[in-house]
């Protein structure tokens, strides 16, 4: 891999190409990211680059009424919803803390310096790569909506429930469940990649990339992109 960002998707939307056919895109903000650390094979057994995404917000200050947070003086001026060996790790490098992190393996990493900024212009438009993100979480779901069974006819007899799962399995061999036996159960909200996508659009002075087609996730939600492997 030789290129990589951390992003948040913002929503879709449709652009004109050169010969004004319409494209649908989905816009990301890709960026500013600040390397937090360089993985050597000496310090960490393996290579790779960290890097940050996503100021936090400050602290305010020390408070006793209703409502408010008590904060020691000492640390009324650091970010929230930070542990303090995470806020070391970036003090260790001068940084400030981001609500982001991820780890990347690349080629290249001498062209990568702690505390640098990669933006989105990292990117060009035509680029193939891939995105991975969270993707929207529907809940619990039935064996219909989850995994595209069948229903049952709704006459002669095979109700009184039209949409279960049917048989589990069988009574006495193997008298279990085996395991990874399509269920009713949480749908939704796990890590997934789309491959192969291409870059419409790059806007590296207001940090957004328009990307040809849907990505996983919500508005909002935290997205990778890097370089396709199938390229």
């Amino acid at each position: 891999m030789q290129k990589a960002i951390i992003g948040k998707k913002i929503g879709m939307t449709q652009i004109f190409d050169e010969k004004g056919n319409v494209l649908p895109v989905t816009v990301i903000e890709a960026g500013p990211c600040v390397v937090a650390q360089i993985k050597t094979v000496e310090n960490d057994g393996y290579e790779a680059v960290q890097l940050g995404f996503g100021d936090i917000k400050l602290k305010v200050q020390n408070g006793t009424g209703k409502g408010k947070r008590v904060r020691c003086e000492k640390f009324k001026n650091e970010p929230v919803n930070v542990t303090k060996p995470i806020l070391g790790h970036f003090k260790k490098n001068d940084i400030a803390p981001k609500s982001v992190l991820r780890e990347f393996r690349v080629e290249n990493l001498d062209s990568y310096k702690v505390g640098e900024i990669i933006k989105a212009d990292t990117f060009a438009a035509g680029d193939k790569i891939d995105v991975t993100g969270k993707s929207k979480g529907k809940g619990y779901a039935g064996v219909i909506k989850r995994w595209n069974f069948q229903r049952l006819k709704e006459t002669h007899g095979s109700g009184p429930v039209a949409r279960h799962g049917g048989s589990m399995g069988a009574c006495s061999t193997p008298s279990r469940v085996w395991k990874g036996k399509k269920m009713a159960g949480h749908l939704g909200a796990e890590k997934v990649t789309v491959q192969n996508l291409t870059v419409a659009k790059v806007d590296a002075e207001n940090n957004l990339i328009a990307i040809k087609g849907a990505v996983p996730g919500p508005n909002g939600g935290i997205v990778v992109i890097r370089d396709s492997v199938k390229a």
